[in-house]
């Protein structure tokens, strides 16, 4: 079976331009009970499924999440806006980053801006960290297109192989220059968390102010 790189990036790079967020002002205005949470995040980012059955958050990841301070307590078992808010979040930081690195990175976020009032709230910084996205988009689909044509370039000494051949290598070229990228940005994620106050010192010195 052949495998066409070229329709599949061109693919890929559609699917790029569909990608989209949830928007504060599509997060309910009224508190949500567990079953309502659940419902409405599937709704909302089904389109980054892998596959149909996958879930997006479920009753034990976000009791978990709780659990590990990562999210606050919900109150009389109602999620707020808020918890909507930092859900997306580490749905989204949780592919990449250990519940140890999440809780170190939304740890002062939350002690900040996490029912807190006027008129820079945990929402102000949802807002203008997500609408970066449609220039990070236009970075990407350049990085991928760039990417793809030099790992075309590969391999050209085995243009003695079948057309099959070649193809797979050029695709597993490609694939190795994105995981690269991955591990590398990976990398820095994790040294720029590390600059951040863990939190067990933040908490003890929280503890000291009050």
């Amino acid at each position: 079976m052949t495998i066409d790189s070229q329709n599949l990036l061109e693919s890929i790079l559609e699917s790029l331009n569909r990608i989209d967020y949830i928007r504060p002002e599509d997060v309910p205005g009224i508190d949500l009970y567990m079953d309502q949470v659940t419902t409405f995040m599937d709704s909302q980012l089904k389109a980054s499924k892998r596959y149909e059955d996958d879930k997006i958050l479920t009753k034990t990841m976000i009791n978990n999440y709780a659990k590990n301070r990562l999210l606050p307590p919900p109150e009389k078992k109602k999620y707020s806006r808020e918890h909507m808010l930092l859900l997306i979040f580490i749905y989204y930081f949780k592919n990449i980053l250990s519940i140890s690195d999440i809780q170190s990175l939304l740890t002062p976020l939350t002690d900040r801006y996490f029912r807190k009032d006027g008129d820079f709230r945990l929402e102000t910084v949802y807002d203008e960290v997500f609408s970066l996205e449609k220039d990070q988009i236009e970075a990407m689909k350049k990085d991928l297109m760039q990417k793809y044509q030099v790992s075309q370039s590969t391999f050209s000494e085995a243009s003695q192989m079948d057309g099959e051949a070649q193809e797979f290598l050029h695709l597993f070229s490609f694939i190795c220059m994105l995981s690269f990228d991955v591990y590398v940005k990976k990398m820095v994620i994790e040294k720029l968390i590390d600059q951040l106050p863990q939190p067990e010192k933040h908490d003890k010195k929280k503890k000291e102010n009050n």
